[in-house]
């Protein structure tokens, strides 16, 4: 690793900053992993976008349908793809904590940067501090690796800002990717950015965070790469417009996005999600495939839907 645990809070401020985008998996027509599509996205991704770091494999990346082999296999994938020049954050969420562990001890055998776990969910449970202190603290104390924590409705609970301010003193947790509504993170940036970097995943409110709560980091989904293309950046120049401290201009160019995030979530079925940005990709000229069972796929209207939106939505391909 670049850094040792008791450096990784430091390493992290220094270099766990600006946009950084949750990689979705592609899959080939018989649902093998498509590790040639996937290297060529990170190349993009990297190198035309400008994006920092990937999140690998976590749902957007349908880690769900992978075995542990192929959750590994695509950590490798990500460390080789990246090189020196950017980050990666690999997902070992599972509810076994062991498979947690494996997966944390792969990932900082092969050069991963950070990794990220999800809050579990926890059967009959009707409070959760002190079993979520104990569940960070045991991962933490298996591994030299810098932690992000991650907390989503998903998993049946909020972790509040106060237990999350506390889990922050753990001397490799560096950072977390807190899903929950603004004053909740807004609070546990208050109390909690002297020691890790609070971010959220949505991509409307990342210009207010810059701006407001003087955050560094976007941790992290598929907008970074799904907004943009190498010859039109607008989130990465709205960002870099705000970290410069045009605030005016930043806003501008964010508000000039909005007809083609209403093409991208205006025409994504409920039920769909992967499929509809794995298609979204293909028209941006990137490795889109398949999606794993149980997952849908589009149907050709769904398509057509598609196409037209983003074919008016002013994004230069």
């Amino acid at each position: 690793m670049k850094y040792d645990r008791s450096t990784a809070k430091a390493y992290a401020r220094e270099h766990m900053l600006g946009i950084w985008a949750a990689a979705l998996m592609p899959f080939t027509p018989d649902h093998r992993i498509d590790e040639d599509g996937f290297r060529e996205n990170v190349r993009h991704w990297t190198q035309d976008l400008g994006i920092e770091g990937l999140f690998i494999s976590g749902k957007q990346g349908e880690f769900f349908s992978m075995s542990l082999e192929e959750r590994k296999r695509s950590f490798e994938l990500a460390a080789e793809a990246t090189g020196d020049d950017h980050y990666t954050i690999t997902s070992c969420s599972d509810q076994n904590l062991d498979v947690v562990l494996d997966l944390a001890r792969h990932s900082q055998e092969v050069g991963a940067d950070y990794i990220v776990v999800h809050a579990p969910a926890l059967h009959f449970h009707t409070e959760q501090d002190e079993t979520l202190l104990r569940y960070y603290q045991t991962i933490a104390d298996s591994v030299d690796i810098g932690i992000a924590l991650w907390s989503h409705p998903a998993s049946g609970y909020l972790m509040s800002p106060e237990l999350c301010n506390r889990l922050a003193d753990i001397e490799n947790v560096v950072a977390i990717k807190y899903s929950v509504p603004r004053p909740m993170y807004s609070e546990l940036t208050e109390l909690a950015s002297d020691r890790i970097q609070v971010s959220t995943a949505s991509e409307p409110e990342w210009l207010d965070n810059i701006l407001e709560l003087n955050w560094k980091l976007y941790l992290c989904s598929s907008p970074p790469f799904l907004l943009q293309s190498a010859k039109d950046r607008r989130m990465h120049d709205y960002t870099q417009a705000a970290f410069e401290g045009r605030a005016d201009d930043a806003k501008a160019i964010s508000a000039s996005l909005d007809p083609v995030r209403d093409a991208l979530w205006g025409t994504r079925p409920a039920e769909k999600p992967h499929a509809h940005q794995k298609y979204w990709q293909e028209l941006l000229g990137q490795v889109g495939g398949t999606v794993r069972a149980p997952l849908l796929e589009l149907t050709d209207e769904e398509k057509a839907i598609t196409r037209e939106a983003f074919e008016n939505c002013g994004l230069e391909v």
